[in-house]
């Protein structure tokens, strides 16, 4: 991982510049558990917009930094193209969320799209979230295309869960 800005925490890391903890399941999907701070609630008494896509950006890369291949992680970092964000309730201060995030199709040159969506403690979708990103070589700065070996962790073959839908 590169050492960044210094003095500043890596995105989808804890304070000491750890990558989040989570899980990831059998179709390729990154579990990871929020909990709603005080400095994150804003004058309406909630989670305020900005905070969830931070948190969207923070299990991206959380993600990423857990099932990509060192090489890859090392060598190239993405960034946000576009965040669509659909919010449909609402968190309070000490409140605990669910997210999980997934790379929707298959990447398509540089370009491939991830989705999040943050469940309450009763599992209910509250937020749900559709971000295009982009991979660009750390060392130019230019974008690179996402090969196959790269995006192998993050694809899954939706055909071998149909039966499971």
């Amino acid at each position: 991982m590169s050492a960044g800005t210094p003095n500043r925490r890596p995105i989808g890391c804890d304070q000491n510049g750890v990558p989040l903890v989570g899980q990831i399941d059998e179709r390729h999907r990154f579990h990871v558990g929020f909990q709603a701070q005080d400095f994150d609630i804003d004058e309406l008494g909630h989670v305020n917009n900005a905070v969830w896509v931070i948190w969207i950006q923070e299990a991206s890369m959380a993600h990423w930094l857990m099932a990509a291949r060192p090489e890859d992680r090392d060598r190239f970092v993405a960034v946000v193209l576009r965040h669509e964000v659909d919010y449909r309730g609402n968190v309070r201060e000490g409140d605990e969320i669910s997210a999980v995030t997934w790379i929707s199709g298959t990447p398509r040159g540089a370009r491939y799209v991830r989705r999040t969506e943050f469940h309450d403690s009763n599992g209910r979708a509250i937020v749900t979230a559709l971000t295009h990103w982009a991979m660009v070589d750390r060392e130019t700065g230019k974008l690179v295309r996402v090969r196959a070996e790269m995006a192998a962790p993050f694809v899954c073959n939706d055909e071998q869960f149909k039966e499971t839908k």
